[in-house]
């Protein structure tokens, strides 16, 4: 089981696609350098909090954007 993010508001199919959003990760560290490099874009998509999860079972979060 990957790992992957989930946000709050959950956004449109492409958006998300657009973002990265459907990658699924090997490592959780992948998964968390993804979101420091993603961060701006997530927040001006409107994304105001975000849970990691491995296959079904949250690992942390949810998580504010706001700064």
């Amino acid at each position: 089981m990957g790992y992957h993010w989930v946000t709050v508001p959950e956004l449109a199919p492409q958006l998300a696609e657009d973002l990265g959003l459907l990658v699924e990760f090997d490592e959780q560290g992948s998964a968390e350098g993804w979101l420091t490099q993603t961060f701006a874009e997530l927040v001006d998509a409107g994304v105001g909090e975000v849970s990691l999860y491995e296959g079904d079972r949250l690992v942390y979060g949810p998580m504010s954007l706001s700064e």
